[in-house]
Formats: C-alpha cells, structure tokens, sequence
C-alpha cells in the first residue's frame, strides 16, 4: 500500500478539499476490509493473517503521519525568535525577518515573518537572532 504525502495549505480551500477527499481514514480501510473480505472467492479465501497484516501496515502508516505532522510542529516551534529567509510562494524576491509566530492551519504548522504567513518548505536558510548591541550608560568613571 503506497501513499503520497503532500503539504496543503489552508490559503486554497480547492486543494484542501482534494486533499481531504484523497485521504484514507481508518474507517474507510475497514470498509475496504470488509467489502474485500465478503467479495472474497469461497474456494480460495484469503487467510485472516493476510488481514491482520493489512490492518497493522495500514496502522503503521497512520502512525507514521502522526509523528510526520507532529515533528514538523515542532520544527516550527523551535523556530520562534529566530532570523530566516523564506522564498515567497508568488515569486517575488526572499523575505528575510524574525519568526515571530507559529499558527496550526488545517494541521499544517504556518510561520509568520514580517506579518506573512509562509509554509515550512518556503524556508531556505535560519539563523540565531541577531545579538543585541551593548547597552551604554552615558556616564563617563571618574577617578578620586
């Protein structure tokens, strides 16, 4: 069982309903399960072990997405006060500025720079902020 793994952004409802209409649920994998099971051949069924290992590798992979979908939340946390470049997605010239929100957008994690929004593959470099300069104080040591 194969599946593609896309990043949609919540800006283009089309593509998220797409999305949503191309995704496999669990509940839809039972279905499947079941139809696939009644439609069988009686003289040559398919063993309930070949079941079971559809259902795990099915798990496995729902698994997988979950941790996908949580890792790149993360990533985007740690993100937070920290100086990138991000390539705009309408061609325009990089964007450079702090991070300086992370939003959830359907799932996706969303960064804010400079008030914009951008996706996480839209990123091409980070760096740490850039240090504060030294504080002055104005008065001059004076010697007794």
């Amino acid at each position: 069982m194969s599946s593609a793994i896309s990043s949609v952004s919540a800006a283009d409802p089309a593509q998220t309903a797409a999305a949503a209409n191309q995704s496999l649920t669990q509940a839809n994998f039972l279905q499947l399960l079941v139809t696939q099971m009644s439609s069988q051949d009686p003289l040559d069924p398919q063993s309930d072990t070949a079941f079971a290992a559809q259902l795990a590798q099915f798990s496995a992979l729902q698994q997988s997405q979950n941790m996908a979908q949580n890792m790149s939340v993360l990533q985007a946390n740690s993100m937070l006060g920290e100086s990138v470049t991000v390539a705009p997605s309408d061609g325009s010239p990089n964007v450079s500025g702090l991070v300086s929100a992370v939003q959830i957008q359907s799932g996706t994690p969303v960064i804010t720079v400079n008030g914009q929004s951008y996706n996480l593959n839209q990123i091409t470099t980070i760096a740490p902020p850039p240090s504060p300069a030294p504080a002055t104080t104005g008065t001059t040591p004076t010697s007794n």
